[in-house]
C-alpha cells in the first residue's frame, strides 16, 4: 500500500502534504528542558485506529525524551466512553509494540492485564476529587446548556472552531441536582507561556472559550479537565503534542493552577500532517492507519522514517527505527 502524497489520494479522498517545521533542537532545546529525569507522555485516545499522524507524535515524544534525558509515560485518554472501543485500545497497543516505541512507565502490558490510573476510564475517583477541590473554592457551577443552545446565542462558527460559552448558567444558579454537567469559572487572566517550537504565547481563555466544561451532561469527564488532572497527578514536566491543541493551553494552565500546580509544564506543539485543503489526518475520516500499512507489508522503521520526513525532520524519506529517533533532535539545529 502506497502512502498518500501530494500526487496521490489519501484514503479520505484528498492528498496531504509534508509539514514545514521550524523548531528548536540541539543545544537550544536542551537549554529549555528540565534536568534529566523529566517526564512526558504519549497519550492517544482509543476512538479509532492509529494513523501516520500518531506516529509523528510518537517520533517527537520519544525522540525528544531520548535525546534530552526524559522519560515517557503511556496514557490512554478514553474519557469519551461513547466513542472508545476495546478493539481500538487493543489495536493501539499492538501497533505501538510493533513500531517499537517502548514507554518507560505504564508499558503496554499494564493495560492488557487490568485497571490502571493511566487509563482515564479507570481514574474517575481522581477526577471527582479534583472537581470537589474546585467546588470548595467556589469555582464550579451546574450547566444545562447544550452545544445547540450555545450556538443559538453565539451564532454559527466555522467548522473546527469552538464557540465561546457565553456564561448563561453562571448567572442562572441552577440547583446541583438539576444536571451532572459542571463548568469551572475562569477570570479574565491573560496567560503568558513559552512554546518550545513557536516561542512566546499569550491567551485569554475567558474571552476565547469562556468557562470550561469539565463534566458533560452524560457524566463524562472532558478532555480539558481530565488531561490537567492526569498531568498534575502523574508528574508530567513536558507536554509534547500537536499544534491543534495549542489553543487549549491557556485554559489548561489556569485549571492546573487552580488545582495547586505551582510550576507550569514545558510545552512543545509540533506540526500536524494535513490534507492539501488544510484538514488534519483523522481517525474518524478513515485516513490510512498503521494496521492497514502493517498488513500491506510496510516495515516499522520505514513507516517511522516516512512520518519523520512528513513532519519535516528529514530531508528525504529513509528508514528510522524507534530506537534511533533521538538522533533526529540531538544532532540538528
Amino acid at each position: 500500500m502506497a502512502l498518500p502524497s501530494s500526487t496521490s489520494s489519501a484514503s479520505a479522498g484528498a492528498p496531504f502534504e509534508r509539514a514545514a517545521l521550524v523548531h528548536h533542537t540541539g543545544a537550544s532545546l536542551a537549554s529549555r528542558l528540565p534536568a534529566p529525569g523529566w517526564r512526558t507522555r504519549f497519550a492517544p485516545a482509543p476512538t479509532g485506529y492509529l494513523h501516520l499522524g500518531h506516529v509523528v507524535n510518537a517520533v517527537f515524544v520519544w525522540g525528544i525524551a531520548r535525546a534530552f534525558g526524559g522519560r515517557v509515560l503511556l496514557r490512554l485518554e478514553d474519557h469519551d466512553v461513547s466513542r472508545c472501543r476495546p478493539e481500538y485500545e487493543a489495536a493501539l497497543l499492538d501497533d505501538l509494540d510493533w513500531l517499537g516505541f517502548v514507554p518507560d512507565e505504564s508499558p503496554t502490558r499494564c493495560f492488557r492485564v487490568g485497571t490502571t490510573p493511566h487509563r482515564q476510564s479507570d481514574n474517575a475517583r481522581a477526577y471527582e476529587r479534583a472537581l470537589a477541590q474546585l467546588d470548595a473554592a467556589g469555582l464550579v457551577y451546574p450547566c444545562t446548556c447544550s452545544r445547540r443552545d450555545i450556538l443559538a446565542l453565539t451564532g454559527p462558527v466555522d467548522p473546527g472552531v469552538e464557540p465561546r460559552y457565553p456564561g448563561t448558567c453562571r448567572r442562572a444558579h441552577h440547583a446541583p441536582d438539576r444536571t451532572v454537567a459542571r463548568r469551572v469559572r475562569l477570570d479574565d487572566t491573560v496567560v503568558h507561556f513559552h512554546d518550545l517550537r513557536r516561542g512566546a504565547q499569550q491567551q485569554q481563555p475567558a474571552a476565547e472559550c469562556g468557562d470550561v466544561l469539565v463534566r458533560d451532561r452524560h457524566g463524562q469527564w472532558t478532555y480539558q479537565f481530565a488531561v490537567v488532572v492526569d498531568d498534575l497527578a502523574q508528574g508530567i514536566d513536558v507536554i509534547i503534542r500537536g499544534e491543534d491543541l495549542l489553543a487549549s493551553t491557556g485554559r489548561q494552565l489556569l485549571l492546573a493552577a487552580s488545582l495547586g500546580r505551582t510550576a507550569p509544564p514545558r510545552l512543545l506543539h509540533h506540526p500536524l500532517l494535513t490534507h492539501a485543503d488544510g484538514r488534519k489526518l483523522s481517525k474518524s475520516a478513515g485516513d490510512t492507519g498503521v494496521r492497514e500499512l502493517r498488513a500491506a507489508g510496510w516495515r516499522a522503521d520505514a513507516l517511522i522514517g516516512e512520518a519523520a520526513y512528513r513532519a519535516g525532520l528529514l530531508a528525504s524519506p529513509r528508514a528510522v527505527a524507534a530506537r534511533e529517533v533521538a538522533a533526529l533532535f540531538a544532532h540538528t539545529g
